[in-house]
């Protein structure tokens, strides 16, 4: 199965620098809005059989259009909703890199817990949870691997790519999830396979398409779920 790791449009709180969290009312901002009404061209003609998002409005704004275009009624998963950053909720960003919890943030996430929110460890936890569930769910009623999308939030999902990276959370400070940006894991029952990170273009590899297709998936050289020693030959 594979999954489009999309993070909503720009909104009107990342535009005041501001961290949203969990604040109700956060829409997308004009930029948003049309980087929303974008993703139909970006991925709309991709054969997406599922769309999974956050409770969060900003989301629910974000896949509005291509759900439209998809005929898909999407799912709500409070696993994918953002990050509780607890007392930090609403505050500047320009007074937040004073606290001493911001170096830990930056070096040690795995340590991070928000006063009165959560800690990193649990939000990687919670995510990859639910993106795994669904993915099995998918796979289990499609009975092949097909193209779903999961819209979340920036630090959600650095967390599941560095768990599909197979690298420890410290490290996922490295990782950028810009606004309405996609990312790309195909979980396999051996190992999960990265496909593209932060990806802002105009359009999708359409190779997507035909991974998701099984009449046109792999022509027995490399089984499912193995590497292509070399590099992939697509």
């Amino acid at each position: 199965m594979t999954v489009l790791l999309l993070r909503h449009g720009r909104s009107t709180s990342n535009t005041a620098h501001t961290l949203a969290g969990r604040s109700p009312g956060v829409d997308l901002d004009d930029r948003g809005r049309e980087q929303a009404e974008a993703l139909v061209e970006r991925i709309g003609s991709l054969p997406i059989r599922a769309i999974v998002r956050s409770p969060l409005l900003r989301c629910g704004r974000t896949v509005e259009p291509l759900a439209a275009a998809l005929g898909v009624e999407p799912a709500v998963d409070d696993r994918l909703a953002e990050v509780d950053y607890g007392a930090w909720t609403g505050r500047k960003l320009g007074d937040l890199v004073k606290e001493p919890l911001w170096a830990v943030v930056q070096q040690q996430p795995s340590a991070a817990v928000f006063p009165d929110g959560e800690g990193l460890a649990a939000v990687q936890a919670r995510a990859v949870s639910a993106v795994r569930e669904h993915d099995r769910r998918l796979a289990d009623e499609h009975g092949a691997d097909v193209l779903w999308v999961a819209c979340t939030h920036g630090d959600v999902i650095k967390a599941v790519l560095a768990d599909a990276l197979g690298t420890h959370l410290d490290s996922f400070q490295r990782i950028n999830a810009d606004p309405a940006s996609v990312s790309v894991i195909r979980y396999t029952t051996l190992r999960p396979f990265v496909v593209h990170v932060n990806h802002t273009g105009a359009a999708l590899n359409p190779a997507l398409a035909v991974v998701a297709d099984p009449d046109k998936s792999g022509d027995g050289a490399v089984p499912s779920g193995e590497a292509v020693v070399g590099g992939s030959t697509e």
